[in-house]
């Protein structure tokens, strides 16, 4: 469905994703595993239209996507959780919704906002409350959310379990296996990586910007080199 060819990205003169490669198939979790700045929210910065490539294709089907903007991206149904949740904390959680639903008709809108609340129904409690008011892992839901309401084929999730509790990054791993169980793709950067490569059905391991390993998600959760660089296994 969407796949990386040759990727190559940089920021001024220091060169970030050195010929990247990898695909995303329909219906399925590929997760991408790696160290602290080791390219992986470039990446969806870049499939997301926020970074431009100096060389390589992003590929969905057979449109190139490399030349278009960010919101022509989100046109094409791929939509971005960023890191950090970046939702607007004084705007009341119904509103964020509505955010996330510039690309589509009200009647779509409305129909994603019913969606959100069936699938998160702590948002429906909260729907009136400000975004800045809630807890890291309901402000985690409410990006998703968000993020599902352009009716996205691919969303790209950018370290979601990033400063939950234990009780809430499983919560949210099991929304992320329902929302592909609803047939979108997902593309995963998570510093969890056992539990990303868990409910993954691809894993990419990325090491200072270039793919080095790649495999179902339970033969890197076997490999030796991933269970000591990233599952702390001596």
């Amino acid at each position: 469905m969407l796949a990386i060819k040759d990727l190559n990205v940089a920021y001024g003169h220091v060169h970030v994703l050195w010929d990247v490669s990898m695909e995303i198939e329909q219906g399925t979790i590929a997760a991408l595993v790696g160290s602290n700045a080791a390219g992986k929210s470039t990446l969806l910065k870049t499939i997301a239209g926020v970074k431009k490539p100096l060389s390589g294709q992003i590929m969905l089907g057979d449109e190139e996507l490399t030349k278009l903007k960010p919101a022509q991206i989100v046109k094409k149904k791929i939509a971005l959780c960023p890191e950090g949740r970046l939702i607007f904390p004084k705007m009341s959680v119904y509103e964020n919704l509505k955010a996330g639903a510039f690309t589509v008709s009200k009647k779509e809108m409305e129909a994603g906002i019913e969606r959100a609340f069936e699938l998160f129904p702590r948002l429906k409690e909260r729907q009136k409350q400000m975004g800045g008011t809630l807890s890291g892992g309901e402000q985690q839901m409410l990006a998703i959310a968000r993020g599902m309401m352009c009716s996205p084929e691919i969303l790209l999730l950018d370290e979601p379990s990033l400063g939950l509790s234990p009780i809430f990054t499983d919560m949210i791993f099991d929304l992320i296996v329902r929302i592909k169980e609803q047939g979108v793709s997902i593309l995963l950067v998570e510093q969890n990586a056992s539990m990303a490569l868990s409910v993954a059905d691809k894993g990419y391991v990325i090491q200072m910007g270039r793919i080095k390993m790649e495999g179902t998600g339970r033969e890197l959760l076997e490999n030796e080199e991933v269970e000591r660089l990233y599952l702390g296994v001596n």
